[in-house]
């Protein structure tokens, strides 16, 4: 058996919110490994929006939200996915619950934030029936191919933690790649299995990422299997288990694992930003809310100051730095 994860981000960048790093890990026989996951999994779980008639739908996260349509997509995979992940687990409720189960490690961190200290309270308004329903029929349908999903896990990065990272190394593709290996390191040591294989979106059009690696992994034997612009692949050991790891471009498009990380992070971050414009739309309800994203973030920073202009905030914790 082998464990197969997908790794992506979403918030990288935005001006406002968190950046959100996860990974999604599946276990599988080896002679699947290359197979169209979907197409084995057809009967759970769908690529396109149309015609899901009850499936969960996983694709990049891009495709799954718009503004328009809202979380709902989002809030169902990711939820499902975490009950078949752990069935035994009661399911989160509200918005510090996910993060609880997700990223643990920023629950305490949003409370030095007045717009995050009402995750508490957010609730994430998904039925506990229907997500029961549909982690069944994913489970049914792994189970059915000898998988299983083994785990679900994310790095949320808070902006004042975000921004002690940046301005710790000076370069915000180096704190994003410091967070993927992490993930990586997390899985490989917590797993079982003797073999890993890891998919992660190209970044920033790089191909050569061998010293990146030996950086981040300094004790690791490390071998270069390709590097061209399709796809660049390593392979080394890591605490006695054969670890590969492959950069891929336009991963989260083509990888079912890689879409469901895109989905869980795509997710954790608008609930944040949920989180964030409920508070200052109590304040002031002519203040419209923001997706965080450069321009309309200015624009939000710009209204903040006119429209509540006693508010008063520490910038570190509220403005990435770029």
């Amino acid at each position: 058996m082998v464990i197969l994860a997908g790794i992506d981000e979403a918030g990288y960048g935005p001006l406002l919110g968190p950046l959100v790093v996860s990974a999604a890990a599946l276990e599988l026989p080896e002679e699947v490994l290359r197979s169209d996951l979907w197409q084995l999994l057809g009967k759970a779980v769908a690529k396109e929006k149309k015609h899901l008639k009850g499936r969960l739908l996983i694709t990049d996260s891009k495709k799954a939200y718009t503004p328009a349509v809202g979380v709902g997509h989002l809030r169902r995979t990711v939820l499902a996915a975490l009950a078949t992940a752990d069935p035994a687990a009661a399911h989160p409720q509200t918005a510090a619950e996910l993060l609880g189960r997700l990223s643990p490690a920023v629950v305490e961190r949003l409370t030095e934030y007045p717009w995050h200290r009402n995750v508490d309270d957010l609730p994430l308004g998904e039925n506990p029936q229907a997500v029961d329903v549909t982690a069944a029929m994913l489970r049914r349908s792994l189970d059915e191919h000898r998988m299983r999903l083994v785990s679900l896990s994310a790095r949320c990065l808070d902006v004042g933690f975000y921004n002690r990272r940046v301005e710790a190394v000076r370069n915000k593709a180096r704190v994003l790649f410091g967070e993927l290996c992490g993930l990586i390191d997390e899985i490989v040591r917590s797993g079982q299995a003797k073999a890993f294989q890891f998919i992660i979106d190209r970044q920033g059009g790089r191909v050569n990422y061998h010293q990146k690696l030996l950086r981040m992994f300094p004790d690791a034997e490390l071998t270069i299997i390709r590097q061209d612009e399709k796809m660049s692949s390593y392979e080394m050991g890591l605490g006695g288990k054969s670890v590969r790891i492959h950069f891929a471009a336009g991963a989260d498009g083509r990888f079912l694992p890689v879409c469901l990380a895109s989905m869980v992070s795509k997710y954790i971050r608008e609930v944040l930003m949920e989180s964030q414009n409920a508070f200052f739309g109590r304040m002031c309800q002519t203040l419209r809310p923001t997706a965080g994203y450069w321009q309309d973030g200015q624009r939000f920073v710009r209204d903040l100051a006119e429209q509540l202009p006693d508010f008063v905030y520490d910038p570190k914790k509220f403005i990435r730095v770029q």
